[in-house]
């Protein structure tokens, strides 16, 4: 029975060491092109090309999206405690901010916008690429992830 049970223990070790260190997909540096929503009825485009609604995430960075006048841009950008995103800027006029909701985890950015006027507009954010060292001596990287969208109103 005891080597029962010191396996059992020693397998359940093992698979709680195997967890450490891994990742969520929350950290993707964004190179890929990840269509919005592609699955989604409300972001298939609509009679000028552009989706009425265009939900966006992490992945998403470094895209040009397209939204339909009247439509709605929405994104989560999942972060940590350690790694948070910034509060999202925009700079352009043709969205204008509406509520997107609460934020539920700490370090995640959520924003949503309607689309007011045709027109151009980027979408920023930054977090760290490393948590900050939590003990005295430890080392830790200053790198900076930037998340950039460029979203066309028509």
């Amino acid at each position: 029975m005891r080597r029962t049970t010191t396996s059992l223990a020693l397998a359940a070790a093992a698979l709680l060491l195997a967890g450490c260190g891994s990742q969520s997909g929350s950290d993707n540096a964004g190179g890929s092109k990840v269509s919005p929503s592609a699955s989604s009825p409300s972001s298939a485009p609509s009679k000028g090309g552009c989706a009425p609604q265009v939900e966006l995430k992490a992945a998403d960075s470094s895209r040009t999206v397209c939204v339909a006048k009247g439509g709605e841009v929405r994104l989560t950008l999942k972060g940590t405690k350690s790694r948070p995103w910034k509060p999202v800027m925009v700079s352009g006029s043709a969205l204008k901010g509406i509520n997107a909701g609460f934020v539920l985890q700490p370090g995640d950015a959520t924003a949503a916008y309607h689309a007011v006027a045709a027109g151009t507009v980027k979408l920023t954010s930054s977090r760290p690429l490393c948590a900050e060292p939590t003990a005295p001596g430890q080392v830790s990287c200053k790198g900076i992830q930037e998340w950039t969208v460029t979203v066309n109103v028509r």
